[in-house]
């Protein structure tokens, strides 16, 4: 019964290792989205909903049941994903996923979304001007680098791509989201910059879940925060097993 976990933008599975390290269970996943640290698939538009179709592909070569963890975009995939295959997990853990259709992109997601704009945003945004944002952001120095460094052409290309299919996501994706069957948990960090966390919690509401707020954590809980996260994980997994 694997853990199964997801990342977001502009992360790779080194988001998760902090949290992973600090999990008593040994069953865990990280899966790698094409275009982030690693090359895209030929034909692959980088579009929300072929990244959705890709994770559903993905999970369905994993032996189940899977409990599901997404973070930031890795989030927003998960839970298309479990209102596309019902059956693609026994649980889900979701967190700074502005699934809302009241929801508006956060300043920098705009000028992604802009033509020109986004590509000379990313001609700019260099090793070090990444890094200065994710700490602005609350990120520790020290994942602040690693995720910096990990941001190449490749994976510019594919934000670009998939943020400008994904305008009127909360619109188009919000609606499906009460067909979700299976126990959720929503984790949310109170100064997050980039989605308020009322936005975690109307999805809560909506969906019947659960919905925790670290008051000092921002965007990225699972750094901040790895052992608590790790050990509301567990707590979380034992109800489900109870």
């Amino acid at each position: 019964m694997p853990a199964v976990f997801v990342h977001g933008v502009p992360d790779t599975p080194r988001v998760w290792s902090s949290t992973v390290d600090a999990l008593a269970r040994e069953d865990v996943v990280c899966l790698q989205l094409p275009g982030f640290g690693r090359p895209c698939p030929t034909g692959f538009g980088a579009t929300k909903e072929e990244y959705a179709n890709w994770l559903v592909a993905a999970l369905g070569e994993i032996d189940g049941p899977i409990d599901l963890v997404g973070h930031d975009w890795g989030g927003l995939l998960v839970i298309r994903a479990l209102t596309l295959a019902p059956d693609c997990a026994r649980s889900w853990v979701v967190g700074g996923a502005p699934l809302h259709p009241d929801y508006r992109w956060h300043r920098l997601a705009r000028r992604w979304q802009t033509p020109l704009m986004g590509e000379l945003l990313q001609v700019l945004f260099t090793p070090a001007r990444i890094r200065r944002a994710l700490i602005d952001a609350r990120l520790s120095a020290e994942d602040a680098s690693a995720a910096a460094a990990d941001v190449d052409a490749v994976m510019k290309g594919a934000i670009l791509k998939l943020y400008r299919s994904a305008r009127q996501v909360g619109r188009e994706w919000t609606p499906a989201v009460e067909q979700i069957r299976q126990p959720g948990l929503l984790l949310w960090g109170a100064h997050d910059p980039y989605v308020a966390p009322r936005f975690g919690q109307a999805l809560a509401e909506r969906i019947g879940a659960d919905f925790e707020c670290y008051e000092d954590c921002g965007h990225w809980w699972q750094c901040e925060q790895p052992r608590r996260v790790a050990a509301r994980l567990e707590a979380y997994w034992r109800t489900l097993n109870a």
